[in-house]
């Protein structure tokens, strides 16, 4: 059978996707040597969809039989690994899609290199709180606590959390905008004594802080996006991918840098 010379690359993609059998099917022929039988057991496809299947793939020159198997050639190989890197943009797209209003297009291309193994928690109506219900679930396992923000929406929720960490032995240190540590401190102030006093918490203070929030755990890194009018924590996306990583450490420590200690500032003002 020979294909129409009229056929563009779209009518291939398009043939792959109408059924999830070809796919499966030509994915398993490039890992390794299948038969009629296997393949069908394989997909849940009937024998004559399969043999169907085969024989489109063989016009193709994407399958080869070899008495009773079928193996992929080098082209149906490369066909598979091409398919393999485009599920999975689409998989990393579909992870990510529901959060993507929320943060800055700043931020865009970390996001999306944090793939499709980030964890991201969106606010729903009737559970507010998942975001920060997700950021406290990743604080308590954590020995070390870093935060960067212009904004506490997602820290002051769980204010009695973090104290007790803190309290207990959890190194912090946090940036704040002078007129967030003003906020937290008067309208807080017993509450932010026993941190304070203690050696484990550090409060440095910057005057231009990103719209998002950063927070570094031991293991994990994590990125809040808010709303900008009610100011709350709309998403929390969260990743161990190492080139978040670096990009969160890297960015952290630029805003460090140019911070200044709690105890330099007048607050009061």
């Amino acid at each position: 059978m020979l294909l129409s010379d009229s056929e563009t690359p779209l009518d291939d993609i398009e043939y792959l996707a109408r059924s999830e059998h070809r796919v499966t099917t030509l994915e398993a022929v490039a890992a390794a040597p299948q038969s009629r039988a296997a393949l069908q057991e394989l997909t849940g496809a009937s024998r004559s969809t399969i043999g169907r299947t085969l024989r489109e793939f063989e016009a193709r020159y994407w399958v080869r039989r070899d008495r009773s198997r079928y193996e992929a050639t080098p082209l149906g190989a490369f066909v598979v690994s091409g398919l393999q890197d485009l599920l999975e943009r689409i998989e990393t797209e579909r992870t990510l899609r529901e959060g993507w209003q929320w943060l800055p297009a700043e931020v865009s291309d970390v996001i999306v290199e944090m793939g499709a193994d980030a964890v991201v928690t969106v606010a729903r109506a009737d559970d507010p709180y998942r975001p920060v219900n997700r950021f406290v679930s990743l604080l308590s396992e954590t020995e070390r606590f870093r935060f960067v923000g212009a904004d506490q929406a997602l820290l002051e929720p769980c204010k009695d959390e973090l104290r007790r960490r803190i309290v207990d032995g959890m190194t912090t240190e946090i940036i704040d905008p002078p007129a967030v540590a003003r906020h937290i401190l008067s309208t807080y102030p017993d509450h932010c004594a026993g941190p304070l006093e203690s050696e484990y918490l550090a409060v440095l203070l910057h005057d231009d802080l990103p719209a998002y929030g950063l927070c570094l755990f031991d293991e994990r890194i994590g990125l809040c996006g808010y709303n900008a009018d009610n100011g709350t924590v709309q998403v929390f996306i969260d990743t161990d991918a190492p080139t978040a990583r670096e990009w969160a450490e890297s960015t952290y420590e630029a805003r460090r840098r140019d911070a200044r200690p709690l105890e330099a500032d007048a607050l009061e003002q």
